[in-house]
């Protein structure tokens, strides 16, 4: 049975009651795992009709996901069989989708990065001719000085003048809920639109989310048949695309006006109606703690629910009066519902996964919001006049995946309070960088995290998705699993965080305090670097090829040793290597099956299957269930392999005694 076979059975099982305020729902969703990846897939292939792709990192594995769809013999959910085209770059992919929806198929298509800049001729034509594309974006940093595959948002601003819709998420959740959302508006106002999620950040992060029900996107969305216009209807003759000279070039461009003022109240009901049937709110904002803030920080992306962390860290702990606004939709711009938003405030911060050094205003969320705000003072483009304008600074964050802490986002909040510099950048050594005087854990209470040391190949990435789909599906808390992935290729070292908790995770950011940390390659302990953060009492499980306790703890350097006694830290070891090379049926699975042996032990170490008071043929049953998602493609043989390895590493897993550490 299929992943999303699975979770559609599960749907009986979901609540139909809103918590907050007891009202029920007819589609609260499924719950599961997956990435935000995996939820504009589940959403995708059940409404769209065909992709044009020519798949870049980290778009990629939108793009794999629907063609996997496509090679499953797929159809969406009103029986027409899926179609992928994949021509010879992203510019006659986008091309592949204006002549899919010229002829009234309803398309879509998944880019990032210079990708999606290489379409920018062909997204000026889609948006003229009145073609309601849906296009999934892994938002990623563009070349310039250096190559980065990671987040950022030049790539979305070099494309803004396009006359497409733009929707922004911050996490899996509102990855796929917008992409029906969008959806649903573009072809109510015949206005194509850009669906943005942060690259890897977002794309490739695995977190507890509610899937749409088929039921409900059948009925949100609509027949494409029924909906969509065919210009090439011989039947219906129409002009399109020719050459307009002096006397009819302005009159065509200047008329598609009436398509774009309908498109804000098109998205409006979109997202009324969205909330109706699913209980999940959105807005073209989200206000946080701003009704009587005095420095209020704005941003886009997956850092801002890192922000709402640390905006309660300051009301609550430092008494400040904090808030932050995420600006959801950025195509139309919501200007009079920002001035009405920040408009009291004192000073606003606006974050940016840019730069934009010529500017003189500031970048270009900073600029539409300092031109807002002249609207506002002169009463015009339907403002209600102001008298006065907070300070505004900006600043540039996050910039290809650099990280974004609590304490760059409290930096931020203390240049407002004490009228620093109007332009900065946080996270990186620098004369225009903030330098943080505290970095708190903003993790929820009670959560539990773990951080992974490994080498590329190893398998540790996958177990540590699998370990969250276990926690999620299984264990029924809320997950946040990510890696620290690089352009390097298999071999070189790499990191990976997980936490759980009983509540949403709102930090995106690197794991500094944990309270496990996996080492998967023994090398890395020659450094101080692995144990950095691990809290008092917290837990090492590490690979060693030595049986004797008394081996492995002379093979620790010195300086961890001296950190694991003051911390009073518990050591487990097991030999992953020799599991694998046991078990592995599959020569070319060994390397990566040690990975797995790792799941053993996180099942042993954490408290999760005792306190889910499961059975362990229950605990394993769903074990195998989240190993068959992510390896069932290469047979029973090896799903059972993967789960022999995690009952050894379960079973072999011995801890290095209290004696010998002390001794």
């Amino acid at each position: 049975m299929s992943t999303i076979a699975q979770i559609e059975q599960l749907g009986a099982l979901c609540p139909h009651l809103d918590g907050s305020n007891g009202r029920h729902f007819p589609f609260p969703g499924v719950p599961t795992t997956c990435d935000g990846a995996e939820a504009v897939v589940h959403v995708e292939t059940r409404i769209s009709q065909a992709a044009g792709a020519y798949p870049i990192t980290s778009s990629t594995t939108m793009g794999g996901g629907f063609n996997a769809a496509v090679m499953n013999g797929a159809c969406n959910l009103w029986g027409d069989p899926l179609l992928f085209f994949e021509p010879e770059s992203e510019h006659s992919a986008a091309s592949v989708c204006e002549g899919f929806a010229v002829a009234g198929g309803r398309v879509t298509n998944f880019t990032s990065g210079q990708g999606l800049v290489l379409m920018k001729e062909v997204l000026y034509t889609i948006s003229g001719k009145r073609l309601p594309v849906v296009m999934n974006i892994g938002a990623r940093a563009l070349t310039s000085q250096g190559l980065n595959v990671h987040a950022g948002h030049d790539d979305m601003m070099s494309v803004a003048d396009c006359g497409w819709g733009m929707i922004f998420g911050r996490n899996a959740q509102e990855a796929g809920d917008f992409c029906l959302i969008a959806r649903r508006a573009a072809e109510a106002s015949h206005t194509p639109f850009f669906n943005v999620q942060d690259g890897f950040l977002t794309t490739h992060t695995v977190e507890r989310v509610r899937l749409p029900e088929p039921d409900f996107m059948k009925a949100f969305i609509g027949d494409p048949r029924e909906k969509l216009f065919n210009l090439m209807d011989p039947a219906s003759p129409l002009m399109s695309g020719v050459v307009q000279n002096q006397d009819s070039y302005m009159k065509g461009k200047i008329a598609q006006r009436w398509y774009y003022d309908r498109v804000e109240p098109l998205l409006a009901v979109a997202i009324d109606e969205f909330y109706r049937q699913t209980g999940r709110r959105y807005g073209f904002l989200e206000p946080h703690r701003c009704e009587d803030a005095e420095y209020i920080l704005i941003g886009m992306g997956c850092y801002m629910e890192t922000v709402k962390a640390a905006v309660d860290y300051l009301r609550d702990v430092k008494g400040i009066a904090a808030g932050c606004l995420t600006v959801f939709v950025f195509r139309p711009f919501p200007a009079t519902r920002i001035i009405a938003a920040i408009k009291d405030c004192r000073a606003v911060t606006v974050f940016e996964r840019m730069d934009d050094p010529l500017s003189s205003t500031g970048n270009h969320l900073t600029r539409e919001i300092k031109a807002a705000f002249c609207d506002a003072m002169t009463g015009q483009n339907g403002h209600d006049r102001i008298e006065y304008i907070p300070k505004i600074y900006s600043g540039s964050a996050g910039l290809g995946s650099r990280d974004v802490r609590p304490g760059d986002i409290i930096a931020a909040f203390e240049n407002m309070i004490h009228d620093g510099q109007e332009y900065f950048s946080i996270g990186i050594d620098h004369p225009l960088a903030l330098k943080p005087a505290l970095d708190p854990d903003l993790r929820p209470r009670g959560g539990y995290s773990m951080r992974g040391h490994s080498v590329g190949g190893f398998g540790s990435v996958t177990t540590n998705k699998v370990i969250a789909t276990i926690a999620g599906d299984v264990f029924g808390r809320d997950v946040q699993a990510y890696p620290k992935y690089g352009s390097e290729k298999k071999g070189l070292p790499t990191t990976y965080y997980l936490t759980i908790a009983d509540t949403h995770i709102f930090t995106h950011c690197e794991l500094e305090q944990v309270d496990l940390v996996c080492i998967n390659d023994p090398t890395a302990l020659l450094s101080p670097g692995p144990l950095k953060g691990l809290v008092a009492g917290g837990a090492i499980f590490m690979q060693s090829p030595h049986d004797d306790p008394r081996e492995v703890w002379k093979r620790i350097p010195e300086q961890n040793r001296r950190t694991i006694r003051t911390k009073k830290l518990r050591v487990y070891f097991a030999d992953m290597v020799k599991i694998a090379r046991e078990v592995a049926s599959v020569a070319d699975l060994q390397m990566r099956m040690q990975g797995i042996v790792l799941l053993g032990a996180f099942l042993k170490l954490t408290p999760y299957a005792a306190l889910s008071q499961m059975s362990d043929e229950q605990v394993y049953a769903g074990v195998e269930q989240a190993l068959r998602k992510y390896f069932g493609k290469r047979g029973d043989r090896v799903v059972q392999d993967n789960l022999t390895c995690v009952k050894r590493g379960y079973g072999e897993l011995q801890e290095i005694p209290v004696e010998v550490i002390n001794a």
